[in-house]
C-alpha cells in the first residue's frame, strides 16, 4: 500500500441515514464538499482550545470550498463534555441560522467527537456531523459508531444519543504531533479489539515493539484499519447497543469508574487498560478464561507503558460508580468477559464478593 492511498471502510445500518464511510489516509479534507453536497451552506467547526490553529485551517479550507464557516472553541479534553459547553454550541448555531441541511465538523480527540456528535444529534433533532479525529483513540473508537455523550457529576457519558456521522476522516498525518504518551494510551482501544475480535492485532503489537511507537509506521496504520474494521462490523450489526455492540465495552465498566474517581485526569486508554486486566481476571475467576491469556493481557499493556494496577483502598467508591453504569441492569452488575481469545460474552455477576476478590488481583 502506498503512503498516499486512502482506505475506505464502510459502516452500514438498518436504514440509509445510518450508512457512512470511514476514510483512512492523507489529505482528506478535499472529500468534505462531496460528502455534504450542494444543499449545505453553513458548517460549524467545533475544536478544543489546544487545536485552535488546526480548527482555523479546517475553517479556511471550508470557506475556500464555498461554505459559510464558523468556529466554536471549547475547553480541552473531558472539560469540554458538559451541558454548558453544548449550550454554547447551540447558541452559535442559533445565532448563525443553522438549518437541517447545514452541518457540524468536529476536530479533536474523543471528547470533542462525543460533544460535537451530541450537539449535532440535538440541534433541530439532528443535523449532519463529520468527525476529524486527531488522536489514535478518536480514530479507532470515539469517532466511529455514532455514540455521542456528555458527562454529569454522577458519571461519564450518562447523557447522550445515538447519532451516526456523515463521515469520519482519519487524517494520519495529524498523529505526528501526538505526544508518545497519548499514542500509547490510545493503543488500549486497539488492544481491546485484538482480545474481543481480531487476535492478529495482538500478534502485530508483540512482534513490532519499536514500530508501535512510530505513529507514521505501516504497522500503526494497519492496527488503526483493523481496529476500525472491528468496530464497523459490530456497529453495522448493532447500532444501539442492544446486543453484540456491548462487547466493545470490554474493560470499560471498571475503566469508566476509574476515570470518574480520577476526575477525568487519567487518559481514557490508561483507565481501560486497568479495566481490561480486571476483566481478564474476572473471566478467569468465572471459570471461562485460561491463565495464559490473563498474563498476556498484563504483558501487552505493560509493554506499552499502560497501567495494570489501581490502589486497593479505592474499591468501595469504584463499586458505587459502577452501579450507575449504563451496562448495569437493576442491582445486577454486568461485565464483558472472555470465554477465550476473540470470544467475548456478558457475565452477570451473582455476588459482589466475586468482584472484590478479583479486584485484589489488580490492587496496588
Amino acid at each position: 500500500m502506498s503512503d498516499q492511498a486512502t482506505t475506505v471502510i464502510p459502516v452500514t445500518g438498518t436504514q440509509p441515514s445510518e450508512n457512512y464511510d470511514v476514510y483512512v489516509g492523507h489529505n482528506l479534507l478535499g472529500t468534505i464538499p462531496e460528502i455534504l453536497g450542494k444543499r449545505t451552506q453553513r458548517v460549524l467547526v467545533i475544536h478544543p482550545r489546544a487545536l485552535r490553529s488546526t480548527g482555523e485551517l479546517v475553517m479556511e479550507q471550508m470557506r475556500t470550498a464555498g461554505f459559510e464557516a464558523y468556529s466554536a472553541e471549547i475547553p480541552d479534553a473531558e472539560e469540554g463534555k458538559h451541558i454548558q459547553v453544548a449550550a454554547f454550541c447551540w447558541q452559535v448555531l442559533g445565532q448563525n441560522d443553522f438549518t437541517r441541511t447545514d452541518a457540524i465538523i468536529s476536530v479533536g480527540g474523543g471528547a470533542v467527537t462525543d460533544l460535537a456528535g451530541f450537539v449535532a444529534a440535538t440541534w433541530l433533532r439532528g443535523v449532519r456531523v463529520i468527525h476529524i479525529p486527531t488522536t489514535l483513540l478518536g480514530m479507532v473508537d470515539a469517532a466511529v459508531g455514532g455514540k455521542t455523550g456528555i458527562n454529569t457529576a454522577e458519571g461519564k457519558n450518562l447523557v447522550g444519543a445515538f447519532h451516526p456521522p456523515a463521515a469520519v476522516l482519519c487524517e494520519l498525518g495529524v498523529l505526528r504531533t501526538l505526544p508518545q504518551h497519548e499514542l500509547l494510551t490510545g493503543m488500549a482501544e486497539v488492544i481491546k479489539c485484538g482480545f474481543i475480535a481480531d487476535p492478529v492485532i495482538l500478534d502485530l503489537i508483540e512482534a513490532n515493539p519499536g514500530k508501535i511507537r512510530d505513529s507514521q509506521s505501516e504497522v500503526v496504520r494497519e492496527l488503526i484499519e483493523r481496529s476500525i474494521r472491528v468496530k464497523a462490523e459490530v456497529v453495522s450489526e448493532d447500532l444501539k447497543e442492544s446486543g453484540r455492540r456491548e462487547f466493545l465495552n470490554y474493560g470499560h465498566t471498571l475503566g469508566h469508574a476509574i476515570e470518574h474517581a480520577e476526575r477525568y485526569q487519567w487518559r481514557h486508554g490508561a483507565a481501560v487498560a486497568v479495566g481490561m486486566v480486571f476483566a481478564a481476571e474476572l473471566s478467569l475467576a468465572a471459570g471461562y478464561l485460561d491463565e495464559a491469556t490473563v498474563e498476556r493481557t498484563r504483558a501487552i499493556c505493560a509493554a506499552l507503558d499502560l497501567p495494570i494496577t489501581y490502589p486497593a483502598d479505592r474499591w468501595p467508591k469504584l463499586l458505587e460508580t459502577m452501579r450507575r453504569d449504563k451496562k448495569a441492569r437493576g442491582n445486577m452488575l454486568r461485565f464483558v468477559v472472555l470465554e477465550s481469545l476473540g470470544k467475548p460474552r456478558i457475565y452477570e455477576v451473582p455476588d459482589d464478593s466475586i468482584l472484590f476478590m478479583t479486584y485484589q488481583e489488580i490492587a496496588a
